[in-house]
């Protein structure tokens, strides 16, 4: 604890803004925090509140990759997973690391795709144990803050098999390569600001261009395509194509079934003349994660939910209060709230909107 004071773990802490080396993108990230004319600069993702690490971390030489680091009170920077070490009662509190260990147990981006992703789905927690020797399969939720003007086509997102697609009928598009076909499918959706999306394990998906979401998620960077290995023998391609295969969960439906099944409606939590609050992914959708949205114009307390937090602010500007502390927030920030955090108050200067995600346990009131 030398390096960290325990009077830290009482108030909110700002994260240190990344971007993360991917695929084509990066410019909305830019623009979203403020920044013109903004590049598309091959990192498209930032990793909001994170200890998770990239499943390529060792190869870009950074062992680290994906951690987030954190603004403590005294101005010093440091990775957030080490001052939650420093302190996992405090960052984390002892019902968290009951169920999730000393972790934060969410993963939360921001995702700007200049281009398509490629079709992809993730494993449920029992296919990541088996398969990847995971504790935690990679469900997970997109909300769409933004979508690019000049995108070459109205931004979209694969997702859902049809209605009659078989395992079999996919495998055979996969085994001739033709990555076209296995697209062909799923549903195309096209997206609009605001929309929100769960993406449950074993659902086939891609995000297309000129999408800009904010995606909650399991802490988990583990991906299934949809193509065989650039090279491999064949006892390696046959187990690729096995477990790759055996990731997806064939349980096609007609377009608006899909729409029903994945396309959620936010329910609120909460209103007044401040503001409302509302809940986007929460248990009705997963146990392992949740966020609401938080539109307020005058002064509310934020709803603590026995659990750390990680907060996005969305738009607007104004102040968050703890105690005798006021901290500063604006468009961009990123926050980390420990447990042992007190009441805290948004105070805004206009109408501003957070995003405020939650790991598994997160106690927020919503009822099923």
């Amino acid at each position: 604890m030398a390096l960290f004071e325990k009077n830290w773990y009482t108030v909110p802490w700002k994260l240190v803004p990344n971007k993360i080396v991917r695929y084509p993108g990066g410019r909305e990230i830019d623009r979203f925090r403020g920044i013109y004319p903004g590049a598309d600069d091959g990192r498209p993702e930032a990793w909001v509140g994170s200890d998770t690490r990239t499943v390529n971390a060792a190869e870009k030489g950074d062992p680290n990759d994906g951690c987030a680091e954190v603004i403590l009170p005294d101005g010093s920077k440091r990775y957030l997973f080490e001052a939650v070490e420093a302190n996992p009662e405090a960052a984390l509190g002892a019902a968290h690391i009951a169920r999730n260990g000393a972790h934060v147990g969410v993963l939360v981006k921001l995702l700007d795709a200049e281009k398509q992703l490629g079709l992809q789905t993730h494993p449920t927690r029992p296919y990541a144990k088996e398969w990847f020797n995971s504790d935690y399969g990679k469900e997970e939720s997109w909300y769409v803050i933004g979508k690019r003007e000049d995108s070459p086509e109205t931004p979209y997102v694969y997702m859902g098999f049809k209605e009659g697609v078989t395992r079999e009928m996919f495998e055979e598009a996969y085994d001739r390569g033709d990555i076209r076909a296995m697209e062909d499918c799923c549903h195309k959706i096209p997206v609009e600001v605001g929309d929100a999306f769960f993406i449950q394990a074993g659902l086939p998906h891609a995000i297309g261009c000129g999408c800009f979401v904010a995606e909650v998620q399991e802490p988990s960077d583990i991906t299934v395509g949809a193509h065989k290995l650039s090279h491999g023998t064949p006892e390696e391609q046959a187990f690729h194509k096995e477990r790759l295969l055996g990731c997806y969960i064939y349980n096609g439906a007609d377009f608006e079934e899909n729409l029903r099944r994945y396309r959620i409606e936010p329910k609120t939590l909460r209103a007044g003349d401040w503001g409302e609050e509302s809940v986007v992914i929460g248990k009705s959708q997963t146990p392992y994660f949740s966020f609401t949205r938080l539109a307020a114009k005058a002064p509310v307390e934020l709803q603590r939910t026995g659990t750390p937090q990680i907060v996005l602010v969305l738009s607007g500007s104004g102040a968050l209060r703890c105690g005798e502390t006021a901290m500063d927030i604006q468009k961009a920030d990123e926050l980390f709230i420990p447990y042992g955090a007190g009441a805290i108050t948004l105070e805004p200067k206009e109408e501003t909107v957070l995003l405020l995600c939650n790991p598994a346990g997160a106690d927020y009131g919503e009822t099923e």
